[in-house]
């Protein structure tokens, strides 16, 4: 009995039902289904259990992975068969564009654990796990580490005074906001603006501290902009704080506010499910794909076609007229990218240098179809000072704009050069990027393999190197281990 109990089982002994408990089970991904796919036979029939549209037990196990997404639950059925057309109906594929988009906004899956890397102006900010690090010029006390902490040479631990994990990061201009796994907002940095929500306390915030008046209204995301914040609620809810001079808070005035206050608005809109905040405007997703734009319109940011400041979160109707249903947007210092539900990207706002990708430097007063990267399957768009990137879903990335100290990563191209078209960052073709963040002359990219990649100007450190001035092509960054910031801390 004893013998027959420690028998091991192979798992095709088991009963079919049981095996697609585990592949549908939410644990394994797009990757590990190819992978059983290819390697074991069973895995390639349907054995007559599944529709005969399934030509196989994986797809059928990918498929109910899909339909349990939310940005999948979100699009309606037109939406679904276009992307699943551009996936050339394949059903592993949809089910890796939609999980690379999950969590192109917050913390990707890598086998060196969860990470999310943000990039602000002269710093950079990494989530490792249960860890956060950061490392650069500590102005206004940005970087988390004290008063007495100027610059960061390398990647260097965060201390938290609380027990949970943060889940989600965001660095801007001169302050950094951090989510917790229990849905408290903790900010640091420069908070003149009252950005950092605190109350009307004028003075720098130098270690990450918890905002009460977000007690018991849980968070999933932050976005910090230039002196003001936006946060987005489990429930869907967005709430912003600082300076509002162009109504980039979205409160239908131009006051300051110095805690964070509902946008009320957006209770009669729909849940919101991400945001992003530019130099002085907002952008908000709603569930059914609407983006909604509010604040400074100076260059076309906004893309209504005008610009006009607005007051009061306004949908862009240009997406809304063409039916395309939009689940990811990231706003830049004077343009924005936007990625629809079929992997395509549109951009808008000033051209300047060729940031928009189409050829020119003309300006686009509405979003526009990138035409040269139709033919892919974009999973990230990521906008910042006169610069874009795209990632694609099999790990390549895009870049076009200024190259500006080399932060665009082509290694050919001087440091002022103009990008017009998207071009492949071939200096990366080896490594799958998950995922990627561009500061204002620096940039960060994290693989699937938990590597970390910096380019661009380093003469503060933003790239965690102590002897380096810049790298014009990608260079890994070295995480200082937990053990050693504790050491050095003591020491």
């Amino acid at each position: 009995m004893m013998a027959e109990r420690n028998r091991c089982i192979s798992i095709e002994e088991l009963p079919l039902h049981l095996i697609m408990e585990i592949l549908s089970s939410g644990r394994l991904g797009a990757a590990d289904l190819a992978c059983l796919e290819t390697s074991c036979r069973m895995f390639r029939g349907s054995h007559d259990m599944f529709p005969h549209k399934f030509r196989s037990m994986v797809e059928f196990a990918a498929f109910t992975l899909c339909r349990a997404q939310p940005v999948f639950a979100s699009l309606p059925p037109s939406a679904r068969r276009d992307l699943l057309d551009r996936c050339g109906g394949n059903w592993k594929k949809v089910l890796r564009f939609l999980q690379s988009v999950e969590q192109s906004s917050g913390t990707v899956a890598t086998s060196a654990g969860n990470m999310q890397v943000t990039t602000g102006r002269y710093h950079t900010l990494l989530i490792n796990d249960s860890s956060v690090y950061s490392c650069g010029s500590s102005l206004c006390g940005v970087l988390g580490h004290g008063q007495d902490v100027k610059q960061c040479v390398a990647f260097s631990q965060i201390n938290f005074p609380c027990l949970s994990r943060v889940i989600h990061v965001s660095a801007s201009h001169n302050h950094a906001a951090f989510v917790m796994q229990s849905g408290e907002v903790f900010t640091c940095g420069d908070n003149s603006s009252f950005c950092c929500g605190h109350g009307e306390i004028g003075r720098a915030i130098f270690r990450p501290t918890r905002i009460e008046a977000m007690t018991g209204v849980p968070c999933i995301q932050v976005a910090t902009g230039l002196s003001f914040t936006v946060f987005l609620t489990r429930n869907g809810s967005v709430y912003t704080c600082g300076t509002n001079t162009h109504g980039q808070l979205g409160h239908g005035d131009n006051m300051d506010r110095p805690i964070p206050k509902n946008v009320e608005m957006f209770e009669g809109l729909g849940r919101v499910i991400q945001i992003a905040a530019g130099s002085s405007y907002t952008l908000a997703v709603t569930y059914d794909g609407t983006v909604h734009s509010f604040g400074s319109c100076t260059n076309f940011c906004l893309g209504h076609g005008d610009q006009h400041d607005e007051l009061l979160p306004r949908a862009i109707q240009s997406f809304k007229r063409r039916n395309i249903h939009v689940v990811r947007v990231s706003a830049g210092d004077e343009h924005a990218v936007a990625l629809d539900s079929s992997g395509c990207v549109y951009t808008w706002g000033r051209g300047y240098c060729g940031a928009l990708g189409h050829g020119d430097e003309n300006d686009k007063t509405s979003p526009e179809l990138l035409i040269s990267l139709k033919s892919q399957l974009a999973v990230q768009v990521c906008a910042r000072k006169r610069k874009t990137f795209v990632l694609m879903d099999d790990g390549s990335a895009y870049a076009f704009g200024w190259m500006g100290f080399g932060s665009l990563g082509f290694s050919d191209r001087g440091s002022s050069d103009k990008v017009m078209k998207p071009r492949p960052l071939d200096s990366l073709k080896s490594h799958y990027i998950s995922q990627i963040s561009t500061g204002l002359y620096h940039t960060v990219a994290v693989t699937n393999r938990g590597l970390v990649f910096g380019f661009g100007d380093n003469e503060r450190a933003q790239l965690g190197h102590e002897w380096l001035s810049g790298c014009l092509e990608p260079t890994e960054i070295i995480i200082q281990q937990k053990e050693e910031s504790d050491m050095a801390a003591e020491s």
